[in-house]
This record gives C-alpha cells, structure tokens and sequence, in this order.
C-alpha cells in the first residue's frame, strides 16, 4: 500500500483492547476492527432479516454484505489517537517509542475527547472528499460517532484541543493508514470504492447503529483473552476463525430465515394454529395478503374474538412476504405478557421446535414464569398446557397488573453508562443482567442465547413478548436507544390492548410508530374500544414515518361495522388508509347488559359490601372493581368480618409475588373458561383495575367504579363471557352496577378522589352522562344512604354491538352531559393538563416534530437524557414518579425469614436456587409515595451479596411486630389483604 516502514510501525503498535482489560493479553486496533467485521459477517449469514439485507444491498450496489462488514468494523477507528491511546500508560509506552506522541492532554472528564466522535472526526473528513458528496458522507459519519449509545451534533465532532486528536505528520499519516489498510484488508479496494450508491433513511440508519453496536460488543467478548499483540499475526482470516468460534458458543442466531410463503391464504389460521376463521379474523388475514407493502394494521373487535390470533396468522403473511424474521408482541403489564409468551412459544414451535429456545420474555419477573424458567435456565418442563384459555384470544389466562413497570432487572443499579468516554469498552455492554445459572450444556446448539439476556439486548432476540414500555423505550431519547430499535426492525411488531396507553404514552406511542413506518416495519395494534381519534393519531403517525414527514393527515374511513380493520401504507410517495367497507360480523351474538348506581365515594366500602351481599344472596360469582387498593381491602374486610358465606378473593397490585399468582390462578381455575363444574355456587372476587383487561373470568354480576367509557367496557367484558356457564336464575340476565360516584349539589356527579386522580374529570362526567341514559340519573343524596342499587330506567347497552358508538360518543366533540354539569370546564382543565403532559412527554421523545424529516441521525442525542436507571427509563414512559421493588423478610432471632417463613441464615444467606426462588416470592412493588424513603433506607441484606438474582434487591425488613417504618409511614404485611400503610405524621 506504499507505506513506509515508520508508518507500518507506528499503526502496528496502535492498541484497540489493553492487557488489563482483555484477560490478560493485548489487541492492537486493526485486529478489533477485523473482528467486528468478521462478526458483522456472520451476522449477515445467521442473524439479519432478508429486508435489511436488501435494503443494504440497494444502497451499496448488490455488495450488502461486504458494506455492512465495513461499516460495523470502522467504528472503532478514533482510537487512532492520543486521547484513547494515553489511557493506558503500559499500552502507551511502545506507541510513544514508536514516533506517535503527544503533549498534555485535558484531566477535566467533561473535555476529554471520546474515541466514537474522535472515530466521526477523523473519517468525516476523508469521505466527503473521496467520496465526493456531503450527503453521501452525511449519513455515514453519524454511525461511527454514535457507537457508545448517543449522536452528537456536528458541532461536537470539532475538537477543542488540537493534541488530544494528534498533532503533526505521523498521527495523520497512522490515522489515515488505519481506516486504508481496513478497507483494504476487508475487501475494498479502497475508501472511494466504499461509497454507497444510496442512503438508508434515518429510522433505518438507527437500526443499523444499533447493529454495529451488537457486533462492536459481540467482538470485544469473543477476543476475551485472545488478543493478539503482534500486528503480523492479525488478518481477516484469523479474526473470522476466532469470531465463528465465538460466535458458536453464545449461539446467537436469527428467526425465520427467509420464511416460505404460506400454501394457502389461510393456512397460517386454519393449519397452523388450528382455528376454525371467524369472519373477523379472516379479514384481517386477508389484509395481510393485499397490502402491496409492509404497513400498519389496526384490528378492533370484542373481547373474546380471537384478534391475538389472528395477528400471529397475519404476521407470518407479512413476513413472508416482505423478508422479515420474527415477531415483538408488547403487552400492557408484565403479568399481562406471561401467558402471551406461552402462547407465542406454542405458536413458533410449529415452525420449527428449536425456535422456542429464541422466544425471550421481557420484564423484571420473568423468572417467576415456569417455561421461561424452563427454557432459560435449563429448569423442569411445566406439566400444564401453555394456553388454556379456550377463547383463542389474547385476552388468556394471565391478569393485569396495576401500575406496573417494565423490566428493572438485577444489573439495573450498577449504573454503567461510561461507554464511549474514552476509557475502553470494558463490560462490551454490561455485564449480563441475570445469570444462567442452573441453564443447559452452553454447547447446546439449540439452547437459547444468554447474550440476549441484558435488559437492552433482549428485543434483539428473533420472538419476544413483553411490556410494551420496551416498544415505548425505543422511541425515547436515551442511551443506546439504537440497540433497541435495532431490535424491532426486521420483525413484525403486535401491540395488544393499545386502548391501554394514556394521553402521555400515547406520546411515545406515536412516535415509535413514525419510526417503525420509516424503518418499514409492520405493525398490528389490537384493541377492543380504540376512540376514532386515536385510530386517526395512529395512521397518521404511521405514514409520517413513511412518507418521511411530520404533518401527514390521511382521513380514516369510517368503518362499515364492528369488528373493523384498518390499514395505512405509502406507494409511490402516496398515503392510503383503507377501513372495513362490509360489516364483519362477530362470532357471537349481542347481549343486553343491564346497569344500575350505587352511590358511594366512600373508601370504607360498606355499601360496596352490602350491594355485593345482596347480589349472592340467591347465588351467584360477582367481580368487584375498584379504582382504589385501600378501597378494595375495605370492601374485604367488610364482606369478611360480617362472616360472608361463599369464596372470598381479593387482587390487587400490593400483594406479594407469589400471593398474586396464586389468586390469580385461583379465580381462572374457578371463574375462567374451562370452570365447569368447579365454578362455585357462591364466589366474590374484589380486584383494582388488575381485572380490567386479560383476565379471563366470567362473573354474573359486576360492581365496579365509575371510569372512563373504554374502561368501563373493558371491564364489562368480564360478564357473562363463556358460553355454556351455569348461573343462577336471577343473573340470567348480565347486570353492572356502577359505584364510585354520587349526586352532589344539584345533581352534579362527584368522584372519588383516587378516580379523579388517575382518570381526570373530563373523562369520568362523560362516562357517567352515557351511564345515566341506561341507568338514570344519579339519585339524590338522600337517597343514597339506602346502598341499594337503583335499577336502570333505559335500554341498557348491547355488548358489542354499542362498543364503537359508546366510545366515539366518549370521546368525541358533542356535548353530552346534562347543561348544568361543568363539562366545558372540566374539559379545559383536562386539555390543560394533556398540553402540560405532552410537554413533558416531549423533553425525553426520540425526535422533536420539527427535526423529524432531518435526513441523518446527526444531533439526536443533542440534550441527553436525564433517565439514568431502569426505574427512571419506566417512569419517562409512564408518566409517574420512579417505583421501587422490594423483598418482604422478616426479622427473628438470630437472622432472617423469607415472608412465608424459610430460614435464610444470621445475614440472609441464601444457600439454593429453591430458596432464591421462595424468597423472591415476597417481592412487592412500593408505591410512589413510599419510593424517596425505600431508596434511603432500603438495603440488600449482607448475605446476598453473592446472589446474582438478589444481589441489587431492596430488603423490607419487618420487625417482630410485623411492621417497619419508611419514611413517614408504617409498612406491614398482611397474608391476605397485602401491603397495609399507616401514615404516622400527617
């Protein structure tokens, strides 16, 4: 290559991993750089999806695989200077004695130079002008300055000390050699042979950062130990036998693989998952075949209806058909993605049964499900059936989980985020977030990848059900969002219950589907009462992200019936949103569902109770739902002090791990579709709004709260829901009677302080207006003291078929509600708080509305992120003050308990998997308020430091009188009711 031995010299001596941090033995630079190549190749031939094979093929000119080789190895060029080089003083002595030196470089850590823009500095310069276009170079540069999670402006690339990039000949010379000789080495001829013919559009671009990063990572792994210091040893046929060997070993590898179309349209229904089509269900799948490209789906039909599975049918016709290789199903609560990811492992092992070992699941208590325990960890087989919820539906055999958050792993506190300062990559992306201990022989080729395991690598998997706070985190302006892009793209996305996010996560929402349009992605969003506007905010987001700008308003047709499917795609630089134009009908008929009041804004729940005495009296199983915990466990504890007769059942989102499985599985043994006759004669299960969605019950009356239209419905899709339930005569006919509200001064609904709280006014006066047309108006103070409830004066509601109209009348323009309620008011009050929220929102979303149709992913991180933690990352997307989960133990002389009595040792030693797994069943998620003083005064115990499941886990130590004091509250922990608070200064 003409260089001269001096240069030759000095790139040999340049240092990519040191001793220190390698296991012992150094790199040099340009054997890093061949190892990231080589394992972008594997990548290329195991691991990518055919669309993003194509697309790299088309903007390189039929040579993708060699491009992406290139570009993922040149990522780490920056350290060809005095700023990285100087970190290490043993690796920097042969540098110096070669002729690279340098003079006093910036101590103050905000001015050191990063080697991941020194990498942008260095080569921006050099593309422009040998590629002879800003723009071709434009898009490139930004990959390389974003590797260690974050993009900087182009202002950011400009050093403000001239030594800490190099200084004289010899550093441009060995900085210019480096990037040549690796292009040579990988198989260009040079760097003007490199240029791309065309450009990947910027959610794309994000994607392929994201990728660069896995391969960055996945070499610094597998060179552990390995590393070459002689520069003469180094070639890209050595790096790719080491690379292969270490690939093997974590047994990475993609999904479908260039899936085979279907025989017939509707084999992925009929054949695969082995239903007989309902009309809904048919149609979508017969969307999936005629969207001339990948685009968004939008499937509304009842509860019960079968639109889970029928968007697995339609995700394996849009993968088949545009080369994607896997599926992300996103979940509103962790306990809501358990039986989902059961049902997706049963779905995938029809493909091929190794698949299921590719299947992650993906929140904080994961190891509390027995198939992925199963699976991950080399665990014993459940015995039951994955999925036996009998609907074919995604509404299953799992319940929701009240304020939840997404994933706050083990490895969330240690607080690693010093990638890319100029240190080098020790932990190549953290150390992993969770053992795998107790998993199979890791020679296993079809055991499942550990690798994945990370709380940011896990959508990197090809299959993975989880929270949909993870889709959310993907269109947040944080670290290392590109790894978890990257994990979306290439996969059909399925969002389940998307009625579930708020005005706020709407917001993120909204966003990550302007990405996923860009980046191509199909995306299915499942909802049983989706507002018509939300519809609308959907398919535009949508086709911006297509179209590549931020104002596309493409008018929804109005749908021909209930259940509907929507669809939006861009052809030709043209929106087009398509709805159902013939009513589908649902697989089962309409029932008239009648509704009653009962006034009571009390927490107390005496008339709760007594309502609910009265509704059993002749028989019967009665779901109640309350919009409040301690609400809900004083209705218990009236119903259980009066002595009730029958099953007595309360859930709620303060009861421990286990205890909340337990129940969980309890009331869907007894009350959920395979009952038969161990339904009980008499039954009473009290529930916050866990119950509101997936949880498969049928009760044959409901009490509930007031809440907003959708929710209501939600809820009263727990009624009168199976076909060929025994029930007593008197509830022959479906009854709500609705609570949480009353007549103040001239008749005007008040609220309880929690609903208002959670659910703004607004929303709860139009609920309560539609309510009032079935059920009347609110009776009078007087007349509530009684606690009967009043019998509805309407029609009642036809469940479904007034699904769509109840919630477009909820949500639309027209005033509903009586004249002298303060509609008005409360409606500017609600936008007030919306604008203030978005506001909010928008601090953290991935790209403000006026940068959206920037070209490059230049700038994106320009403010940062104050997310720091997990909880923090949960909190942005959920528009809460961070929570906290702790582990209930109880103090005994001479040491620990686990809450349920095992002895853990003088420090809380734990000695088995068994026993982790026993105590673990006491964690309990604080609420908000209790959050400040769990993180000041919480600790692990000291005998858990060797654990890796507890060993970043907060103790709630209870004392011998069974209560501990946080901050200004008592804690303690009751079997049955749960987590109980006591204020102590008020």
């Amino acid at each position: 290559m003409g260089l001269s031995p001096g240069a030759v010299e000095r790139v040999s001596r340049l240092w990519g991993k040191s001793a220190a941090r390698n296991g012992g033995r150094r790199h040099v630079l340009l054997g890093h750089l061949l190892d990231t190549a080589a394992v972008a190749g594997l990548m290329w031939d195991q691991y990518l999806s055919r669309a993003l094979r194509q697309r790299l093929d088309e903007i390189s000119g039929g040579r993708g695989r060699l491009w992406f080789m290139w570009v993922c190895g040149i990522h780490d060029c920056g350290k060809a200077c005095p700023a990285f080089q100087a970190v290490d003083a043993v690796e920097a002595a042969p540098v110096l004695a070669a002729g690279l030196t340098w003079g006093r470089l910036p101590t103050d850590r905000r001015k050191m130079w990063r080697h991941d823009v020194a990498g942008a500095a260095l080569l921006k310069p050099r593309l422009v002008a040998e590629w002879g276009s800003e723009e071709a170079a434009g898009w490139v540069w930004p990959l390389v300055a974003g590797h260690h999670g974050a993009f900087p402006s182009v202002c950011g690339i400009e050093p403000q000390h001239r030594e800490v990039q190099g200084r004289g000949a010899a550093w441009a010379e060995a900085q210019r050699a480096v990037v040549d000789v690796f292009t040579r080495a990988v198989g260009f001829e040079d760097l003007a042979d490199v240029r791309p013919v065309g450009a990947l559009r910027k959610a794309e671009q994000l994607a392929l950062s994201g990728l660069i990063v896995m391969a960055d990572w996945i070499a610094s792994a597998g060179r552990m130990g390995r590393g070459l210091a002689d520069a003469g040893l180094v070639s890209l046929d050595e790096a790719q036998r080491c690379m292969e060997e270490a690939w093997a070993g974590l047994r990475l590898r993609g999904g479908w693989r260039d899936l085979p179309l279907p025989q017939t349209r509707l084999a992925p229904l009929t054949d695969r998952l082995g239903v007989t089509a309902r009309a809904s269900q048919r149609e979508l799948v017969e969307r999936a075949w005629s969207m001339p490209v990948p685009g968004l789906m939008v499937a509304e039909a009842p509860m019960g209806e079968g639109k889970t599975k029928a968007a697995f049918a339609a995700a394996e016709v849009l993968a088949a058909r545009f080369g994607l290789d896997g599926v992300f199903v996103a979940m509103p609560t962790q306990a809501t993605s358990d039986p989902m990811y059961e049902q997706v492992l049963q779905w995938v092992r029809t493909f091929d049964p190794e698949l299921e070992s590719q299947v992650a699941l993906l929140h904080g208590r994961r190891r509390f499900n027995a198939w992925w325990r199963a699976i991950w960890e080399g665990k014993p087989r459940p015995h039951s059936d994955a999925d036996g919820d009998g609907d074919g539906d995604g509404d299953g055999d799992g319940c929701g989980c009240e304020g939840e958050r997404a994933e706050a792993g083990p490895g969330a506190a240690d607080g690693y985020d010093d990638f890319g300062g100029i240190e080098e990559d020790a932990d190549y992306g953290m150390a992993p977030a969770e053992p795998s201990a107790g998993g199979g022989s890791p020679s296993g080729a079809d055991g499942p990848a550990h690798w994945f395991l990370d709380n940011k690598r896990g959508l990197l998997s090809a299959f993975a059900v989880g929270t949909v706070d993870h889709l959310l985190h993907a269109a947040t302006r944080t670290r290392h969002v590109m790894l978890r892009f990257a994990g979306l793209a290439g996969k059909v996305v399925i969002v389940d219950e998307v009625h579930a996010a708020d005005v706020y996560m709407r917001q993120f929402l909204v966003e990550a589907l302007r990405w996923l349009g860009q980046a191509g992605v199909p995306v299915v969003l499942l909802s049983a009462t989706l507002p018509p506007a939300q519809r609308q905010l959907f398919v535009d987001a949508y086709l911006s992200g297509v179209l590549g700008t931020a104002d596309v308003h493409q008018p929804v047709p109005e749908p021909a019936g209930y259940p509907c499917v929507t669809v939006a795609y861009g052809v030709g630089g043209r929106a087009v949103a398509e709805t159902s134009r013939e009513a589908v009908q649902s697989w089962r008929e309409s029932m008239p569902v009648e509704l009653a009041w009962l006034p009571d804004t009390e927490i107390s729940g005496a008339r709760v109770a007594k309502a609910v005495r009265e509704s059993v009296a002749d028989g019967g199983v009665v779901l109640v739902v309350v919009n409040q915990v301690a609400r809900a466990q004083a209705v218990y504890d009236e119903l259980r002090e009066a002595g009730f007769d029958g099953d007595l059942h309360l859930l709620h989102a303060r009861l421990c791990a286990a205890h909340r499985a337990e129940r969980t599985e309890q009331c869907l043994r007894l009350m959920g579709p395979q009952a038969g006759a161990d339904r009980p004669e008499r039954m009473v299960v009290i529930a916050t709004q866990l119950a509101e969605q997936s949880f498969d019950v049928d009760a044959d009356v409901l009490i509930t709260d007031l809440a907003p239209t959708d929710l209501l419905l939600q809820r009263i899709g727990r009624l009168h829901r199976h076909s060929g339930t025994r029930r007593p005569d008197a509830h022959r006919v479906p009854r709500v009677v609705v609570t949480g509200v009353a007549a103040g001064r001239d008749g005007v609904p008040r609220f309880l302080g929690a609903s208002e709280a959670i659910y703004g006014t607004w929303s709860l006066l139009r609920a309560a207006a539609l309510v009032t047309e079935s059920a009347g108006s609110l009776p009078a103070a007087a007349d509530a003291q009684s606690g009967h409830p009043r019998p509805g004066e309407g029609a009642g509601w036809s469940i479904p078929t007034d699904v769509p109209a109840l919630v477009a009348r909820a949500y639309g323009s027209d005033e509903i509600c009586p004249a002298h309620w303060p509609e008005a008011e409360a409606l500017e009050q609600g936008r007030a708080k919306e604008r203030k929220r978005e506001a909010k929102a928008e601090e953290f979303l991935l790209c403000r509305q006026r940068e959206w149709a920037f070209p490059t992913l230049e700038g994106l991180h320009y403010a940062g992120s104050r997310a720091a933690s997990q909880e923090q990352l949960d909190a942005v997307v959920r528009d809460g003050d961070p929570t906290v989960e702790a582990v209930i133990v109880r103090r005994v002389p001479g040491g620990y308990q686990a809450y349920e009595g095992t002895w853990l040792g003088a420090h809380g030693e734990v000695d088995d998997d068994e026993v982790t797994d026993r105590l673990m069943g006491g964690t309990i998620r604080l609420p908000a308020r209790l959050t400040a003083a769990a993180q000041a005064e919480l600790r692990p115990l000291p005998g858990w430091v060797d654990r890796p499941w507890l060993r970043y886990r907060l103790a709630m130590v209870l004392e011998d009188d069974g209560t501990a004091r946080l901050g200004a509250d008592r804690v303690s922990y009751d079997d049955v009711l749960g987590l109980v608070i006591e204020r102590l200064v008020r």
